[in-house]
C-alpha cells in the first residue's frame, strides 16, 4: 500500500479523512486508524499472554490424567467398580467385562445427545454462513455468477468459532481486515479477499469475463466461455455446478 497525497501550494501533504491518513491498495482507498490499530495490537498482546498462561496451566493440570481418553466414561466405570466387593473381582476377565459394560452403557446413554449436538451445529452453520452468502452485497454487486455457485465454491473457507463467522484462506490462515489491521475481516471483505486470490476471478467477477482478446458475444459459440440458461444450471448436480464455474460457464436468464 502507498500513502495517498495531495499538492497544496507546491507542497505535498498526506490526504486524510476524519484526521486519519488514506492509503491506496490497488484500486481501493483504505483509511488507516493508527490509534485504533495500536490499541488493537495492545489488546491482542494482552489476550495472547492470557491465553498462553491459561494453556500452560491447563496442560499442567491435564498431565494428571495422561492415558485417559474419555473422562466421562472413566468416572462412570470407577463408580461401577466400587459397587463390587473384592471377592467378585478375582478374575481379570471379570474386571474387563464390567469395565466394558460400564463404558458401553455410558456411550449408549449419551449417543442421542451427541447426535443432536451435531445436527444443531450443522443447522447453525447453514443459517449463519448460508445466510451471509444470500445477503452479501459483494456478491450482488460484483459477482457474475449465482449465489449457490459462489457458496458451493467458496463456502469451505468459512467456519463458525465461538459463535462468530471466521474466514480462512487457501492455506488455512485466518483472513484479517485491511481497513482495520489486527481485526478479523467481516464476511463481505473476507469473501472479496478470497475471490481476488482465486485463479477464476476473471470468470466470476462482473466486467472481467468479457475482457481480453479471448472475449466473445452472448452466444457462447466461439472459443471463449460458454453460456447456459438458468433452467440448465438448475438441472446440474452440485458437483457439475462447481465444474461449470471452474470452466468459466456463465448463467444467463432467458
Amino acid at each position: 500500500m502507498k500513502l495517498k497525497t495531495i499538492e497544496v501550494d507546491g507542497k505535498t501533504y498526506a490526504e486524510v479523512s476524519d484526521g486519519k491518513p488514506i492509503y491506496i491498495d490497488g484500486e481501493k482507498e483504505i483509511v488507516f486508524d493508527a490509534p485504533g490499530t495500536v490499541a488493537t495490537i495492545s489488546r491482542l498482546n494482552g489476550e495472547a499472554k492470557g491465553h498462553r498462561e491459561a494453556k500452560e496451566a491447563a496442560e499442567a493440570a491435564l498431565k494428571t490424567f495422561d492415558g485417559i481418553e474419555d473422562p466421562a466414561a472413566a468416572i462412570e466405570a470407577v463408580k461401577q467398580v466400587k459397587n463390587f466387593k473384592d471377592k467378585d473381582l478375582v478374575e481379570a476377565g471379570e474386571v474387563d467385562k464390567i469395565k466394558n459394560e460400564a463404558i458401553k452403557a455410558v456411550e449408549e446413554k449419551y449417543a442421542p445427545v451427541v447426535e443432536e449436538n451435531k445436527t444443531l451445529k450443522s443447522s447453525l452453520h447453514q443459517e449463519k454462513i448460508g445466510g451471509s452468502f444470500a445477503r452479501s452485497e459483494f456478491i450482488a454487486e460484483k459477482m457474475a455468477v449465482p449465489i449457490p455457485m459462489v457458496e458451493a465454491t467458496f463456502g469451505r473457507h468459512f467456519t463458525i468459532e465461538n459463535g462468530k463467522i471466521i474466514a480462512k484462506d487457501a492455506s488455512g490462515n485466518q483472513v484479517y481486515s485491511k481497513a482495520n489491521p489486527g481485526e478479523p475481516a467481516d464476511f463481505d471483505e473476507a469473501l472479496e479477499i478470497i475471490v481476488e486470490s482465486s485463479p477464476f476471478k476473471d470468470n466470476i467477477l462482473k466486467g472481467r469475463s468479457q475482457s481480453g482478446s479471448g472475449a466473445q458475444g452472448g452466444g457462447g459459440d466461439g472459443g471463449g466461455a460458454k453460456n447456459i440458461t438458468r433452467s440448465e444450471y438448475d438441472a446440474l448436480s452440485h458437483g457439475e455446478r462447481r465444474k461449470a464455474m471452474a470452466d468459466g460457464v456463465k448463467v444467463v436468464d432467458q
